[in-house]
């Protein structure tokens, strides 16, 4: 990873349970990618930058054979590969190029991670941990038997650490019309780190449905992620700055672990996530081989289920979830009504992550709402509206309504009243309901949840993790 400045981190929203992306179809269960075979590819690169003068930099012998040698594992997988050379202020640097020789050519999905060290090391964490990985990567998928939708591409970057140099060079010399055809660009970058943490990309809004399956995998996994804003600081840069959605993922460099990032990820407080960044000890001992193993397969998700996304704009899936932001993890994003009902206050418990709507509780008199617009495929034999509702009041009385929250539709001028819970409905956990809407087949309607509090004795209705689901 470049440059020696370590960007702000903000905590990650982490999703609930794990959701296929819109539009993903066949999808094979996303693999366990083998870390003996990716630490062997550690063990290679180590042994090319020992007997090169200990490093593999740009423009020397161990950047050149590192290359050579990561392109013959790819031909002889099958992909069809490019070794594209390009000057640098030291020397002749390389990238190489492997494109699985099946799937739509014109939608492309992209995995990459710079192959160049420092001058001062081998550079086995920065970045033989993220070549390793999209290699393994795509030699397991080589062999899996998959057939993708989407053409699949693997990039590995040179002289990433002269300033992003090779995929700069990459993406400016890719024709326009080739550059439309990238769908989303994955970078892996700084995978093992000795002290590890789990930071997703975020900087990049065009990239937010990558980043936040890549959230939800790892939650899914028991695993928390914290956002990182990377911008500038490594490959994903250049495509992102042609509007390319990208994601990534990092374990850190010299920034230094707080206590809460060691209390949820282990590891040490107050010492950097890798003490051997940019430095000669970077080599085959500075590894946490279980942040490997949890980053890899990671990225074989990634890769499995982007290989099979619709991007012709046909239908998606049954049973995968119409609603975008359906557990509020991106804050409002998708969802319009009341301003500060849609909360990460920890005064109420999301179901899942961090985030939920939390609509009344308010001890007044007062009307609050959120909705989302979607379209139900007329297609769909069935349809259904799902949500986690948690209700606690102050009311005491067991026979008389004071406050509610409504469940809607609303077709056009026309707001349908599904379901209404109130605080006779009280519950000390969420409660999940689930309700049929296949009457809106074919149409474009808004979900609304609208919450209505009398003039004293507060009641919350907290809902969190919504689907609307069509089979």
């Amino acid at each position: 990873m470049r440059k020696s400045l370590y960007p702000a981190l903000g905590v990650a929203l982490v999703a609930g349970a794990f959701l296929v992306p819109g539009n993903v179809v066949a999808a094979a269960e996303s693999p366990d990618i083998s870390v003996t075979n990716t630490k062997a590819h550690l063990d290679q690169l180590q042994s090319i930058a020992t007997n090169n003068g200990g490093n593999r930099y740009t423009g020397r012998p161990g950047y050149k054979a590192s290359a050579d040698w990561v392109k013959s594992k790819l031909d002889a997988a099958g992909y069809t590969t490019t070794l594209q050379s390009f000057i640098t202020s030291a020397g002749t640097s390389y990238n190489v190029i492997a494109e699985w020789p099946h799937g739509d050519a014109n939608h492309v999905v992209m995995a990459g991670a710079h192959l160049d060290s420092v001058s001062s090391g081998p550079g086995i964490n920065d970045n033989g941990s993220g070549s390793a990985g999209v290699l393994e990567t795509a030699l397991a998928y080589a062999a899996s038997g998959q057939t993708p939708r989407n053409r699949l591409r693997f990039g590995f970057w040179g002289a990433e650490e002269l300033g992003l140099l090779g995929s700069k060079y990459y993406v400016n010399n890719l024709p326009a019309t080739e550059r439309d055809k990238v769908e989303l660009y994955l970078n892996f970058d700084m995978i093992a780190s000795p002290n590890p943490g789990y930071f997703v990309y975020d900087d990049n809004p065009a990239g937010d449905a990558a980043r936040d399956d890549l959230v939800a995998y790892f939650t899914s996994k028991s695993i928390q992620t914290e956002y990182i804003d990377v911008q500038g600081r490594s490959d994903h840069a250049a495509f992102r700055s042609l509007g390319i959605p990208t994601a990534g993922t990092f374990s850190g460099a010299e920034g230094i672990k707080s206590s809460a990032q060691a209390a949820k990820w282990g590891g040490t407080a107050g010492q950097a996530f890798d003490r051997c960044y940019h430095r000669s000890c970077d080599t085959i001992s500075n590894l946490d081989l279980t942040s490997l193993d949890r980053q890899i397969d990671a990225i074989g998700h990634m890769i499995w289920t982007y290989a099979q996304k619709d991007y012709t704009g046909g239908p998606p899936p049954t049973g995968a979830n119409l609603l975008q932001n359906p557990g509020f993890e991106s804050g409002t994003a998708n969802w319009t009504g009341t301003t500060g009902v849609i909360t990460n206050s920890t005064s109420r418990p999301a179901r899942t992550g961090s985030y939920k709507a939390w609509l009344q509780g308010n001890g007044r008199t007062s009307t609050e709402n959120i909705g989302q617009s979607v379209a139900i495929p007329a297609t769909a034999s069935t349809a259904a509206l799902s949500l986690w509702i948690r209700i606690d009041t102050a009311e005491t009385t067991s026979s008389t309504v004071y406050d509610t929250v409504k469940v809607q539709v609303v077709d056009g001028s026309t707001a349908a009243t599904l379901a209404t819970y109130s605080n006779l409905n009280r519950s000390t956990s969420y409660v999940q309901k689930t309700l049929d809407v296949s009457q809106y087949k074919g149409k474009t309607v808004t979900v609304r949840f609208v919450g209505q509090e009398d003039s004293s004795l507060q009641t919350s209705f907290v809902i969190d993790d919504v689907a609307l689901t069509a089979g």
